[in-house]
């Protein structure tokens, strides 16, 4: 029997205009008015701008400024450069590169809505019917859950920062939320045209980083098939065609890269060795990650997710049950295998986590409701009220040691007001208190009430931080300090060698117009070195490089980081 029991009234959808402002609000601050952030932030618009500014060989070897980035594939990157060609002319570099941030968002957030809007469709998902009729019909109930979906996947504390950043991660997530619609899609339909689909969406999925992630679903979606009870000879027909698509895309890189060999040499090796490096024997360490970081990550959707799976336990073989819980698994699988604990290993679960937990609202109880919306009212309330505290420490120097604990993370930096920044947080604010009173007066009893109360919590104060923190952040983050030393130093057009990090390079490259060493490597008569403020002198520069005839420069470091240490030499005439 169905575990659902629900009458018409909790099926009110919201419009469609809230949907699409809440999107927005939730991904375009933290996007404008900074430079790019060091680590993946940087590395990636590194990428994407050498493209738009390079040659095809940048097009086929990625890489920042001539450091050759063979690790991920090279999809998101090249939309990101294409991005730059097209709007990098009157919107800037950075915004311009931001703009593919900002449509991998929307096609993950739009994937999720419309598969479970179609998993919610189907018949073994809808509610026992009424004695006295009054259930809801099977498009309210897809809406109302879709719409729950993409709430739980905008409270999402993993996915945050991660959807904020110019990187390759932030368009597999996305895709991987593709790839669970065009199957949904596929079982409907279990026709040629959807499995095609579903091959292009691997290979895209492989062009974005790499093939361990979409050959494992492949071989979970050919299971999941085979054990729906589907025309197995067809299945297996249309997986196969599915697999021969997804090879096709994956050649759009691999063979012009084999046979025009960019830079005289080819990035396919070392990103094959990147792969196999992806799977490893299963270890304790991956798992205790997953436990322990997963509370936070996939938080507030693991725990209607495993609801649901036990409120549908006697229906396990329904499509909205089986599909997600199968992918779920194998990103499962794949994180546990992973040699590495990275963040990048738990954003595949993400879309599927949101998925899976919306069809747990209908079946949970009222007190378990409740405990999930007082648990975000209190705890993202009093992060919101902390972040204004903390402004106001770092404005007005009260409380005295907030506002000194504030400005020693960020040593040197002047506050600014910004009144765009604090109406605009104020805005927010009001909007949280109305939320606030809507939910917790009038008490209502659509579905996704459970959910609202955290997503938007969580969008508020991710909005207080990129509003009235943002040049705090910015100039904690940024490496604009260091590369404008840089280039007052460096004539222009100047070669310089360096062991600068792939964000380090990206980011004096753009900001400090500094020309480093050609692909492959040749000798400059400059010097950059990173190293770090601990070790010794005699260890800090490079064997090749210890001898008496380089020069020191400069010598110096972001404020705000006290262990880094960049030097900058010249080679003696």
């Amino acid at each position: 029997m169905k575990p659902v029991r629900l009458p018409a009234s909790a099926t009110l959808a919201l419009p469609r205009w809230g949907l699409f402002s809440l999107c927005f609000l939730y991904i375009l601050p933290g996007l404008l008015g900074r430079d790019p952030w060091k680590n993946e932030d940087a590395a990636g618009f590194g990428i994407m701008w050498t493209m738009a500014n390079g040659t095809w060989q940048d097009w086929l070897w990625p890489n920042i400024a001539g450091l050759p980035i063979p690790e991920e594939g090279p999809l998101a990157f090249w939309l990101g450069a294409l991005c730059i060609k097209v709007f990098g002319g009157f919107l800037g570099e950075v915004v311009a590169a931001r703009i593919a941030t900002i449509a991998f968002f929307l096609l993950g957030a739009i994937s999720v809505w419309y598969s479970a809007y179609h998993l919610g469709r189907r018949n073994e998902a809808q509610p026992l019917k009424l004695a006295f009729g009054g259930q809801p019909e099977p498009k309210d109930f897809g809406r109302t859950l879709a719409d729950a979906a993409l709430l739980i996947y905008l409270g999402f504390l993993g996915l945050l920062l991660n959807s904020h950043q110019s990187s390759a991660e932030a368009l597999h997530v996305s895709i991987c939320a593709l790839l669970c619609y065009v199957s949904v899609r596929y079982a409907d339909e279990p026709s040629l045209r959807h499995a095609l689909r579903i091959g292009i969406t691997l290979g895209a999925l492989t062009l974005t980083r790499s093939f361990v992630v979409p050959l494992a679903l492949w071989c979970a979606l050919l299971f999941c098939w085979l054990c729906l009870n589907h025309n197995r000879a067809r299945s297996l027909r249309n997986m196969l065609v599915a697999l021969v698509i997804a090879c096709a895309v994956l050649c759009l890189w691999l063979l012009p890269t084999h046979l025009l060999q960019p830079y005289d040499s080819s990035p396919i090796g070392a990103w094959l060795q990147w792969n196999q490096a992806q799977l490893g024997w299963p270890n304790s360490a991956s798992v205790r990650y997953w436990l322990r970081n997963g509370i936070w990550f996939f938080w507030p959707a693991w725990p209607l997710a495993f609801w649901a799976v036990y409120a549908w336990r006697r229906q396990e073989r329904a499509l909205h049950i089986a599909l997600p819980l199968c992918m779920l698994f194998t990103f499962t699988m794949l994180a546990w295998l992973h040699p590495e604990q990275a963040e990048s290993q738990l954003l595949p679960l993400l879309p599927t986590f949101a998925i899976l937990a919306a069809f747990g609202l209908p079946t949970i109880k009222r007190g378990a409701i409740n405990g999930i919306d007082w648990f975000a009212v209190m705890t993202l309330t009093l992060c919101a009220a902390v972040i204004w505290l903390m402004w106001i420490a770092m404005q007005t120097g009260w409380p005295a040691q907030l506002s000194k604990n504030v400005l020693k993370l960020a040593p040197g930096m002047q506050p600014q007001i910004n009144v765009w920044a604090i109406l605009v947080a104020s805005a927010a604010s009001i909007g949280w208190i109305v939320l606030l009173h809507w939910r917790l007066t009038r008490n209502p009893t659509v579905l996704w009430r459970a959910v609202v109360l955290s997503s938007g919590g969580v969008i508020l104060c991710w909005l207080l931080l990129m509003t009235l923190f943002l040049q705090w952040a910015d100039y904690r983050l940024s490496y604009i300090s260091v590369a404008k030393h840089i280039a007052h130093r460096t004539p222009a057009g100047q070669c310089v060698e360096s062991n600068a990090s792939p964000a380090q390079r990206a980011s004096f490259a753009y900001l400090g117009n500094v020309r480093f060493s050609a692909f492959g490597g040749q000798n400059c008569n400059y010097l950059l070195i990173r190293d770090s403020v601990k070790t010794l002198d005699a260890k800090e520069i490079p064997p090749r490089y210890r001898s008496k005839e380089w020069l020191l420069l400069w010598e110096g470091r972001r404020p705000a980081d006290r262990d880094e240490r960049f030097r900058l030499y010249r080679r003696k005439i």
